[in-house]
């Protein structure tokens, strides 16, 4: 009876102390991975030591992010020019 409680024991030790293990592996793999921040010629050794994954995802963001800032720039200058436009029609629907 006493053997079975201490055994029983064990493997709970065990499997804690590997579950725990286990966690902090998975911890140190994601602290490991690469930042990826903006690139220019001062740090292009950094730029090529990322790996192809890394530097087509990078790629990507920057390309979405470049799309938004346009399209946000294009809808500032049509709200612009919709109020010129109108400005300009309502001064001549008032000269005549």
């Amino acid at each position: 009876m006493f053997l079975k409680i201490v055994i029983i024991f064990l493997f709970i030790f065990i499997f804690f102390n590997l579950r725990n293990f286990l966690k902090l592996n998975i911890k140190q793999k994601g602290l490991k991975a690469k930042k990826l921040t903006t690139f220019n010629k001062k740090n292009l050794n950094n730029w090529m030591n990322l790996t192809k994954k890394e530097r087509y995802s990078l790629s990507k963001q920057d390309s979405v992010n470049y799309m938004d800032r346009r399209k946000l720039l294009l809808d500032e200058i049509r709200n612009e020019y919709k109020k010129i436009s109108k400005k300009n029609s309502e001064g001549n629907i008032e000269k005549k």
